[in-house]
């Protein structure tokens, strides 16, 4: 997978692209035959399985984002996590820190935002999991736009959490989202 760039900084949530996924699965399938060519079948039958829940979650997303109007595609998140869901899937996601959540926003970068928030008309603000939720809600007590959710970015949930598994991080993330955009 061919890393995005963000400034000088290669975007590491690769992830967040299905089709990245994918290429995931079939490495460790790769991985895991080459280690144990005894179980390789084992590892080849669940690699398919899995690889077909992926193709699935891979509509179900396109279905999903297809009810969200053009102007309305475009998110603001705490840091740049979904650089990666961006490029696959046409949504636009501005953030107020960078791809790493040891960086924090400057005033500008936040004054940025606002102004974008108002002149773009955009709907609503998600926060993250992984993050400290005030910066978002101060933005958006700033321009009126809703809190849309919590966005899963470099974490799951425990096993009884609304995100406990990669297949529902995804449709997590697809929900809160196409809940607050698509009004």
């Amino acid at each position: 997978i061919a890393p995005l760039r963000v400034g000088s900084e290669a975007d590491p949530h690769a992830w967040q692209s299905v089709a990245n996924a994918k290429a995931y699965v079939a490495s460790i399938r790769d991985a895991l035959v080459a280690a144990d060519p005894g179980n390789a079948a084992s590892f080849r039958a669940n690699a398919e399985a899995y690889l077909a829940k992926l193709d699935a979650l891979d509509r179900e997303v396109r279905e999903a984002l297809a009810q969200i109007p053009q102007g309305r595609r475009k998110v603001i998140s705490t840091h740049g996590a979904f650089g990666y869901f961006a490029a696959a899937y046409g949504i636009e996601f501005i953030a107020p820190v960078g791809v790493s959540t040891e960086s924090e926003a400057s005033a500008r970068d936040v004054a940025r935002i606002i102004t974008q928030i108002r002149t773009a008309g955009i709907p609503a603000v998600f926060l993250e999991n992984i993050s400290d939720p005030r910066l978002i809600r101060r933005i958006s007590a700033e321009t009126g736009a809703k809190v849309g959710g919590t966005l899963y970015s470099d974490s799951l949930t425990g096993e009884k959490g609304d995100s406990p598994t990669y297949i529902a991080m995804v449709r997590h993330n697809i929900k809160a989202l196409t809940s607050a955009l698509s009004q």
